[in-house]
């Protein structure tokens, strides 16, 4: 007697078109927060994407969710700047100052403060980001300091930090009018972090446990 076959469960996979208006409707939102901050109409992020409101929807349920995918995309693409330049070169303090810059040109510092002010800080996508984003910099800021590049009393908290601060104004305050200003004080900064240290920092390194416990 023949036994049957298991069933074979068919996988559904999104259509490279759906993909794309998704990364449309990203990328448009990105840009609108980072004009307007983050109560634009989404009906104003469709029409620049070039969808209608039913794909914003479709996505999308609710303007948390919109929210999330942009700060959660940012995160991803900072560190992955920081990734290939490490594979590239095997430099870690390049890789540092790629992730520093491309940090600034997402707009991070005008897209994290909605998280932190209005939406769900412990969403899972969000915790998942985020502590991708600081394994990867923290190894990467342990392997320039070990190279000798980086100096020895900052921490990963410093650099965050000093990023925040360096590439702002927040979202709808005029921050585009800022960019000539902010990779130049950012190189600075990055020359600051390289070793040997030219001074002595007061206090001491700044961790990311520091930073939560001051949030």
């Amino acid at each position: 007697m023949q036994t049957a076959a298991p069933a074979q469960h068919k996988v559904t996979r999104p259509r490279a078109d759906a993909l794309r208006n998704r990364e449309r409707i990203v990328t448009a939102a990105r840009e609108m927060f980072v004009e307007h901050g983050p109560d634009v109409p989404l009906d104003d992020i469709a029409r620049r994407a070039g969808v209608g409101n039913a794909t914003v929807y479709r996505n999308f349920p609710d303007r948390d969710a919109l929210v999330r995918e942009v700060v959660c995309s940012v995160m991803d693409r900072t560190v992955a700047a920081a990734e290939i330049a490490l594979a590239e070169s095997g430099d870690a303090f390049e890789a540092l100052e790629r992730f520093v810059h491309t940090s600034a040109d997402e707009r991070i510092s005008a897209l994290c403060p909605m998280i932190s002010s209005t939406f769900d800080q412990n969403h899972p996508d969000l915790e998942a980001a985020r502590e991708r984003s600081e394994q990867v910099i923290e190894a990467v800021m342990e392997r320039a300091r070990a190279a000798g590049q980086l100096r020895t009393d900052v921490g990963v908290g410093d650099l965050m930090v000093a990023v925040a601060q360096l590439s702002r104004p927040p979202a709808g305050t005029g921050c585009m009018d800022v960019d000539r200003f902010v990779h130049r004080h950012l190189q600075l900064f990055l020359d600051g972090l390289r070793a040997p240290a030219r001074s002595v920092l007061p206090g001491t390194a700044v961790t990311l446990e520091d930073l939560r416990q001051a949030d």
